[in-house]
């Protein structure tokens, strides 16, 4: 197996010279060059498995002998170190928790998994590695923390000033030292467009390894199929239906990734907000970016998403054969503040937006004279968001890891949606 750019310009990588490349010269996404089948043997053994045990199993067959049986399966184990639950809330609707990890996100699989893969490789080259990274929220926390401290990397993350909630601002600001945050006067889609050109900086590419912890990254992306794998181990009946909260397409991309090498599922549905370029998209099989909204889920505020493109090379461009396992549906804030008091009040549940989203859009969605049932991913804990608080007229207690973050000052730098600036940022640090 090797990893090919979507762009098809670049030459072909190995999983190593992928995840310190980050993105190909052609900025496309690296993709792999075949889909591992996992056999119904497999899937009956899947609930035998530690959680650590199967994360080995799924990743495996990436990786490619880059890394040690012994080395990634210690990864593999620090990775997923804490608990996933799948919880019922109705007869037809689970949530899949991912924010039990140390940053409170899913996205603390694909950093921890990023940053112990890169530790690895660090090994082997003297010069500084540097991790570049834009969010809208949750992705710079999970990678501040998952690559904090860690020897020989460097990391700059820029995320939109004023865009993000309070608990998130303090896990992008609050750790210093080898993490540089950025707050710049711009969208997400500003961020990102920047992040892109840095990496395809070939000044910069001469002084360091530049790489990308975003959902660019295949050690990124790949490892969040773990999670999916791990639900329906726990999942008993028919393949569910999973509804994704979407915004850069990453987390679902991972679970149709899986679904293709295997994995039961009867479909998806990608949950969006007011951002709804890809349920335009399944409506008219035309590709329109347009500038991003400002919503309530501000992790899924994203006018141009990075992902969808691999989605397409699962299907071989086929949008016939996308449509018959995936749909895109889009809400509005009213309907995802009113969708949290609902949970609430219904099933005792304190959902965060991007969650809420999903929930309702699975709920409208399940063809019950089928007795479909379905799983939405519930991927952050609620006291991440300031409008839980103002939609449910009460505050949840911090966490211990947020109430420590408050006792510290702020590091980070503010600076204009200027490339330039940016740029002599990150030189400075090289």
């Amino acid at each position: 197996m090797h990893y090919f750019s979507t762009n098809r310009r670049s030459p072909n990588a190995n999983f190593r010279e992928a995840v310190l490349a980050g993105q190909p010269d052609d900025r496309g996404l690296y993709f792999p060059s075949e889909i591992p089948r996992h056999d119904v043997n497999f899937f009956n053994g899947l609930d035998d498995l530690s959680t650590g045990d199967l994360a080995f199993q799924v990743m495996k067959p990436y990786i490619m002998g880059e890394i040690t049986d012994d080395e990634l399966a210690r990864i593999c184990h620090e990775t997923v170190n804490f608990e996933m639950p799948l919880v019922r809330l109705t007869d037809e609707i689970s949530a899949l928790e991912l924010f039990h990890g140390p940053t409170l996100a899913f996205k603390d699989v694909g950093a921890r998994f990023m940053s112990r893969c890169l530790g690895y490789f660090s090994r082997a080259f003297s010069e500084k590695t540097v991790v570049v990274v834009a969010t809208s929220g949750d992705t710079g926390g999970a990678v501040a923390a998952g690559f904090h401290n860690v020897d020989g990397v460097e990391v700059v993350i820029l995320f939109p000033k004023g865009r993000v909630s309070k608990v998130q601002e303090m896990q992008l600001t609050r750790l210093g030292e080898n993490v540089t945050t950025l707050e710049l006067h711009g969208s997400f889609d500003d961020c990102q467009a920047i992040a892109k050109q840095l990496l395809a900086d070939e000044a910069l590419r001469g002084k360091a390894k530049l790489t990308s912890a975003n959902s660019i990254n295949i050690a990124r992306w790949l490892p969040q199929q773990i999670y999916y794998f791990a639900a329906i181990a726990r999942w008993d009946g028919e393949p569910p239906i999973f509804c994704v909260p979407s915004g850069n397409l990453g987390n679902l991309a991972a679970g149709m990734l899986a679904n293709a090498s295997g994995l039961p599922v009867k479909r998806f549905i990608a949950a969006c907000n007011a951002n709804d370029v890809v349920p335009r998209y399944m409506e008219t099989f035309k590709y329109r970016p347009r500038p991003s909204i400002t919503t309530l889920s501000n992790a899924m505020d994203v006018g141009d998403p990075n992902n969808f493109v691999r989605i397409l090379e699962i299907f071989g461009h086929d949008d016939a054969k996308l449509a018959e396992v995936f749909s895109a549906k889009s809400i509005s804030d009213v309907e995802t503040a009113a969708t949290m008091r609902e949970m609430y009040e219904q099933c005792n549940y304190i959902a965060d937006p991007h969650g809420a989203v999903a929930f309702r859009v699975l709920r409208d969605n399940l063809d019950r004279a089928t007795g479909e049932k379905g799983i939405f991913l519930e991927t952050a804990h609620p006291v991440k968001f300031d409008s839980v608080a103002d939609i449910l007229g009460f505050e949840s207690a911090l966490p211990t890891s947020i109430s420590e973050l408050a006792s510290r000052p702020s590091a980070s730098i503010e600076v204009e949606n200027d490339y330039e600036a940016v740029r002599d940022i990150l030189v400075g640090k090289l």
